[in-house]
């Protein structure tokens, strides 16, 4: 670590929990960020700001109008362009130091593998349980942990599945391996801040893991009122027969 980032990250280094020990973890970490819209944003940008030094960042998909309202990661002048194309120049100018890769595709079969081969840890921040489903299994073959946010209406959720705790619960020990059948943003909407808080919260639980400090969301479900400004703890618990994780998987 030179004098610069010495500088730049010197409030966290003051954090004993995080010291220069912790910063170098982050230095060293690879992250892979799986969707750039309300929750990927402030996952991205807090996660480049704490200098993370290697950020995946995966997305099919381009900047609609109709994503300003919440996606801060984003801005007018992003309009149409690839929502990995827009973060990128946008992480970069908040931190130049770091590396930034781009995935401006759909990750299944082999290339999500390959994705999460090459990281330490992955972020959930999509919208529908198809891709839930993928990332969790592929997660949990290569033991890598997953911290998975959600957002619809006025209602969070964040919680942190990590295949290398043998107590851990995974995404399907929580919902099963039925179909989506929750709405999306575009048929229930959704309101700005709830999803910044959301990927707010997974950024954190994410420095937690990298850098080693604190408890984790692991076996535990967060969930978000917006409405009330409230917060609820659901604990969650491994299913034995679940068929990623458990016995239903032909794991012993």
């Amino acid at each position: 670590m030179d004098d610069q980032q010495l500088l730049r990250y010197s409030r966290q280094i003051l954090l004993p929990q995080i010291d220069i020990d912790g910063q170098q973890r982050l230095l060293d970490s690879r992250v892979l960020i799986v969707g750039l819209g309300g929750l990927g944003g402030p996952v991205a940008l807090y996660l480049a700001g704490a200098g993370v030094g290697t950020l995946v960042l995966a997305d099919d998909d381009h900047v609609d109008l109709t994503n300003l309202q919440r996606q801060i990661i984003h801005g007018c002048a992003d309009l149409d362009r690839s929502k990995t194309e827009s973060a990128r120049d946008r992480l970069a100018a908040l931190n130049p130091d770091i590396q930034l890769r781009q995935l401006q595709q759909r990750l299944v079969g082999e290339q999500l593998l390959a994705a999460v081969t090459e990281v330490d840890l992955v972020l959930d921040c999509t919208d529908n349980f198809t891709t839930r489903q993928a990332l969790n299994q592929a997660c949990v073959a290569l033991r890598r942990p997953l911290v998975s946010g959600a957002a619809i209406g006025l209602q969070g959720q964040v919680s942190v599945f990590d295949a290398r705790r043998a107590e851990s619960p995974c995404y399907q020990c929580l919902y099963g391996d039925g179909d989506d059948v929750a709405p999306s943003c575009s048929e229930a909407g959704v309101i700005g801040p709830l999803v910044g808080m959301v990927g707010s919260l997974q950024a954190l639980e994410a420095l937690k893991l990298l850098a080693g400090f604190g408890e984790p969301l692991v076996g535990r479900l967060l969930l978000i009122d917006a409405l009330r400004s409230g917060f609820r703890e659901l604990r969650i618990k491994r299913d034995p027969g679940c068929g990623c994780c458990g016995t239903g998987a032909g794991n012993e």
